[in-house]
């Protein structure tokens, strides 16, 4: 008995020993970043989340922020080979980190993981890049005014639908309701993309050359552009920059502005990706609407500024390119993902995750007012789509530098429109 119990230790030995041996599969872990606010964040994670359930043994590690200090954070990475898989990036960065189209992962490579049926023929241009698809569009967005209906009423004014009426609305607006109230409000960048508008519609020209890296806009285009700038910030029509500077900082955003809040400040000029964070903060006696863009009569350009609002990419190191672009696919065009994500990047290029919101309550009001408004100029082939070039970091920050001087005094008129012509052409030259 001994004997048999010992030999069929042995037996059971030799068939562990022999056996296959079965160790647990390692997850894919891919990283993704982004950035944005609470909202945002929440609505991404799960996102995540769904996906993972529906590809057990797949990892996404979330990686997301604040916008302040993301592109610095990015460029290091890049930089250094250490990117995310994924990202979330700004259009004009393609012409940063992918000049030839080789800097990021050439997703044509995965057409068979990407719906790119979804997308229209214009979006998909957007992220080419000499012919190689460096990212897909998350969402659309264009600039847009935005009026408190209640506050142009309690001083007897309708809303501005001419830019005659938008000069003349600020002194009425100060006689009503006293020296806090100013007729619309931005950050300095948004007051020189609202003048920039006025100069497209008269003169047919942008700032920047869309083809070329070079200024487009004549001597007498830029002195006027200086010169409507300080139209614009005169006679209580937009919030100086030294008044917003004086409030918190000149960059606090619209909606964390008091006077905003009750209704003092009519109006804002942005990007109608953010609308709802500017209704947020409204208290209830005020009312938000979405005016006519101005338009100067028979304007050689709509001048309207529009563009990509965000784009996913892949990163060219990435081990698993084709199971990021899965990912990618996924948050872009189910309508799961619509679902949850809702509008915390924009209104969906795709048209699958479209027609998912528009079957629901998500898209109403204002935003949907905002969306039509752009898709009708946008599908009649009136919005150009911008150099990137004039959202570069380095010119972005030369562009506001020259206007400050004017928003502070210490540049005559003739003196920045120089600038902005000599000096701009220079720097575009050097970063091209």
């Amino acid at each position: 008995m001994k004997r048999r119990n010992g030999l069929l230790a042995i037996a059971a030995a030799m068939v562990m020993a022999f056996a296959p041996t079965v160790q647990a599969q390692e997850p894919t872990t891919l990283r993704f970043s982004w950035w944005g606010g609470g909202a945002r964040h929440e609505a991404t994670l799960k996102a995540i989340a769904a996906f993972e359930a529906k590809h057990p043994g797949v990892k996404i590690k979330a990686e997301y922020m604040g916008f302040a200090g993301y592109l610095e954070r990015l460029s290091t990475q890049i930089a250094g080979g250490t990117e995310p898989d994924i990202m979330q990036i700004n259009w004009a960065w393609l012409s940063t980190f992918s000049k030839t189209g080789d800097g990021f992962y050439d997703l044509n490579k995965s057409k068979s993981s990407l719906a790119l049926n979804q997308f229209a023929e214009s979006d998909l241009k957007m992220g080419m890049v000499n012919n190689k698809l460096n990212a897909l569009p998350v969402s659309y967005t264009a600039r847009v005014l935005l009026w408190n209906r209640a506050a142009f009423e309690r001083a007897g004014l309708k809303m501005p639908t001419t830019w005659d009426e938008l000069f003349a609305a600020g002194p009425v607006l100060k006689q009503k309701a006293g020296a806090k109230a100013f007729a619309i409000d931005g950050e300095l960048y948004d007051m020189i993309l609202l003048s920039q508008a006025y100069i497209m519609q008269k003169y047919g020209t942008p700032y920047v050359s869309p083809t070329s890296p070079k200024v487009a806009m004549s001597e007498a285009a830029a002195l006027e552009w200086v010169q409507v700038y300080k139209k614009l910030v005169s006679n209580n029509v937009a919030v100086p920059l030294p008044v917003r500077a004086s409030l918190g900082g000149a960059e606090k955003p619209t909606e964390q502005q008091q006077d905003w809040v009750v209704g003092n400040w009519a109006g804002n000029y942005t990007w109608d990706s953010v609308i709802g964070l500017r209704v947020s903060t409204l208290n209830k006696e005020q009312k938000l609407d979405v005016g006519d863009f101005l338009t100067l009569p028979n304007a050689k350009n709509s001048g309207m500024f529009g563009r990509p609002s965000l784009m996913f990419a892949v990163s060219k190191k990435s081990k698993n390119p084709e199971m990021a672009a899965k990912f990618m696919n996924f948050v872009l065009t189910d309508p799961e993902a619509a679902g949850i994500l809702g509008l915390t990047r924009g209104v969906p290029s795709a048209d699958s995750q479209f027609r998912a919101l528009a079957r629901t309550d998500a898209l109403q009001g204002t935003e949907l007012k905002a969306f039509l408004q752009i898709k009708k100029q946008k599908d009649a082939g009136k919005i150009d789509l911008p150099s990137p070039l004039f959202e570069n970091a380095r010119f972005n920050k030369f562009m506001r530098e020259v206007f400050e001087t004017v928003a502070y005094g210490k540049s005559t008129d003739q003196e920045a429109a120089k600038r902005l012509i000599e000096d701009g052409n220079a720097l575009l030259a050097r970063i091209k």
